[in-house]
This record gives C-alpha cells, structure tokens and sequence, in this order.
C-alpha cells in the first residue's frame, strides 16, 4: 500500500511560512516511510493562507519533495477562476498531480460541476485529481459524475474523504461503467490502515499520517510481514492519537502542539484559531499516546 500523508502547513508568528517547520515536517515524512504527500489539502488549511504564502509553500515543498516520492498539490478554491489561477501559478513545477475539491460557498449542479472539472482538466499541464470532500464542501460528487470525469484524459484519480462503505460503492460503480483501470480511487482511511492493507487497496491518505509517519509505515509493514496481530496493536495506537488530537481539544492547535513537541517549529493553527492554553497544552501530550509517540518517532534533522 502506498501511504500519503496530508502535510499541515507551518507558519511563523506573522502567519508566513516557517521554512524550516516545512522542511523537518516533510524530511519526516520521507525519511519515516511515506511514499507521498499532498501538499495544502485539508490539513494544510489552503482556504486560510495568503495566496503568497501558499505560493511559498509549494514552491519550497516541491523542491524540498523532488526525487523523494509523488507530490500532490492542493487547488480548490471557491469559483472556477481562481482554481485555475492556483492551476497555472504552479504549472512548471516538478509535481504529480493538482487536487481539486468541489468549489465551495455557493451550490453547484452535479452539470455545473462536470463542467467544472473538465475545464480544469483541460487547461492543466499536470494530472488533476478530484476530492470528494462533502463534511466541508457541502456538495457529493455523485458516482455518475465521477464515472463521466473518469474518462477525461487528465482526470487521473479522487481523493475520497467519506466513509469506507461509499467509497467501496464508487469503486464498485467505476468498474460497471467501464472507467479506465488507470484511474486512482485514494481513500482518507485513518482507522483502516491494517484492514485496507490486508485487502491490498493501493493507497491511503490522511492528515493524521503527517503527525506519525513512522508508526502509519509499521502498520504497512506488520501486514507485509504477515503479524496480522502487530498491525492490529499498531492501528490501535494510531487510532489513540487520532482520537487525542480530535476530542476535546480543536484539532489544529492540537496539532501544532504535537509537532512542536516532536521537534518541528511553528503554528499549523493559522488566525483567526489560536493557539492551546498552556494546561491544554500539559494536558493533551501528557496523554500515554502522546508521550510515546514524542519518545518513539523523533524527528531526523540530518
């Protein structure tokens, strides 16, 4: 199984980008196993940068990224032109694909969004994946329609941020269209990552593989190894820090509590969020999980 993680985007105190929380966040994730990672999705809060900032942001990850594994790129902006400005700022660099969720704020016909996507797709130089983001977007992208994007010849894949039953009945679907083999059906499967492995579904990305590449990689390998029973006990433990961070704390000032402790510098929490208080702060990585993660999964600087 390939893993891709969803990287959190740092930042310094003027909500610019922490180059060098950038650069530890990703030398992580590729010295710890991930095979890739998309860059301003959810959990790198695209919608709340300055475009410069995440004009910085993908520029240096690119760079930082090349020759290490694939490099997916967020997009998804509200209307039509302004994703396919974000589409063109970044066209010459050296990355796999662009992310495109369903643009937001106002509601759109699975028509229009058909439309959408292929006028995207067309002016694209680089392979353009959807993101079927309905919890934030407010809008599913139907199986038909994705069975008719399927067969653009710059649609590669989705990103499917829904449970593992629509996700199995998109992929089912695909296959009754006749849909090219070719095209990816990614899941968002944090809970999952044994029993996805086990069933030999290709990939699996998700934001809380960003904060334990590590420990998400052991999972992988326990199945290829065949101890079901130590891939049972690892997803158990990173099902423990993606309930630490989500409940009760707000996720991305947990986050960035997480990674500070861990040896990455900056907010992952842009304004107008704000950072934990102090006890919170005690209270959440003094949590066992949290204590084992930052004991086993230091971070590599070299």
């Amino acid at each position: 199984m390939k893993l891709i993680s969803a990287i959190c985007t740092p930042l310094d105190d003027q909500g610019r980008l922490h180059a060098e929380g950038l650069r530890l966040h990703l030398d992580d994730q590729w010295q710890h196993g991930i095979d890739g990672v998309l860059i301003g999705g959810t959990m790198g809060l695209l919608q709340l940068l300055a475009d410069t900032t995440w004009q910085t942001l993908v520029h240096q990850a690119a760079a930082w990224s090349r020759g290490r594994g694939e490099v997916l790129v967020g997009v998804g902006d509200c209307s039509f032109d302004r994703t396919r400005d974000r589409v063109q700022a970044i066209d010459t660099l050296p990355i796999d694909g662009v992310v495109v969720l369903a643009p937001y704020f106002l509601a759109f016909s699975q028509d229009e969004l058909a439309g959408y996507f292929e006028a995207l797709a067309d002016v694209s130089r680089r392979p353009v994946y959807l993101y079927d983001l309905p919890g934030r977007t407010g809008v599913k992208l139907e199986t038909p329609l994705v069975c008719r994007l399927a067969r653009h010849p710059n649609i590669r894949g989705i990103k499917v941020s829904d449970d593992w039953s629509a996700t199995r009945e998109l992929a089912r679907g695909l296959a009754e269209s006749n849909a090219p083999e070719s095209f990816r059906v990614i899941p968002a499967q944090a809970l999952l990552v044994d029993v996805l492995a086990r069933e030999g579904i290709a990939a699996n990305l998700d934001g809380i593989f960003s904060l334990a590449p590590a420990w998400t990689r052991s999972i992988v390998d326990a199945v290829t190894a065949g101890d079901q029973a130590a891939a049972a006990d690892r997803q158990r433990r990173l099902a423990r820090l993606f309930e630490a961070v989500r409940h009760p704390f707000p996720l991305f000032p947990a986050c960035t509590a997480v990674l500070n402790a861990r040896g990455i510098p900056g907010t992952v929490a842009p304004r107008p969020l704000q950072p934990l208080p102090a006890a919170d702060r005690e209270q959440l990585l003094n949590q066992p999980v949290l204590q084992e993660l930052i004991a086993d999964a230091a971070v590599v600087t070299a």
